[in-house]
């Protein structure tokens, strides 16, 4: 039944899934962070960049985005990301790039919403004894924040996995692109279908389980 899989490195392609997921969400976390501390900024000039960044970047469909990455940034502005020569290379970097751009607004507003449930008293607090912003939210405001919102980030990196998929509009060769390559070289449309969704579920379901898990175990006693 399974002899249509010979030939094809479907393991590898799902691996190619796993990489892209979890570089993305190291971008996108450390993008996010900065995103939601701007928009939480004293600063009107940070905060209106983190606004405008916001809501601009997370209504364009991730599509424009990845391939606005291979056409614009690669092919007009030359952008190589350090792989010249290696077209595969440049082009999974580029689709972290795009993938961490966009997911990083639903982490900053994750964040952002986290913040906002840490009382008001401890940056008051925190400021009668002389710490600055960036102190408050560093030491005080961020740690509470993340514990607050492990769950709703639990999500957004779920979605981020499904999200991968649209590399393959730029040659990625992540799961979808071979899925996409096996439907037209295979008369096996139900079962290839199958076992893709399945390979999904399976990289999915455990994540969010254990963020779940480790929302109800971390959540801030108030």
């Amino acid at each position: 039944m399974f002899d249509f899989l010979e030939g094809y490195d479907v393991l590898g392609a799902f691996w190619t899934t796993v990489q892209l997921t979890l570089l993305s969400a190291v971008g996108s976390l450390v993008w996010g962070t900065i995103l939601a501390g701007m928009r939480v900024s004293p600063v009107p000039l940070m905060r209106g960049f983190g606004t405008a960044y916001v809501n601009i970047v997370r209504n364009i469909p991730l599509t424009v985005i990845i391939v606005f990455t291979s056409l614009g940034l690669a092919n007009v502005f030359g952008v190589t990301m350090g792989a010249a020569d290696d077209f595969d290379t440049k082009f999974f970097r580029l689709a972290v790039l795009g993938l961490s751009a966009y997911t990083a607004t639903f982490v900053c507003e994750a964040l952002r919403s986290g913040i906002n449930t840490v009382p008001v008293g401890q940056a008051e607090a925190a400021r009668a004894i002389g710490l600055s912003f960036t102190q408050v939210l560093t030491l005080i405001v961020l740690p509470q924040a993340f514990r607050t919102v492990i769950a709703p980030l639990a999500n957004v990196l779920i979605a981020l996995t499904k999200n991968t998929t649209v590399a393959a509009a730029i040659g990625v060769a992540e799961a979808a692109a071979l899925m996409k390559t096996m439907i037209e070289n295979e008369a096996q449309l139900l079962l290839i279908s199958t076992i893709f969704a399945l390979g999904f579920v399976v990289l999915t379901l455990p994540t969010g389980l254990l963020l779940g898990w480790l929302s109800k175990r971390l959540a801030v006693k108030r």
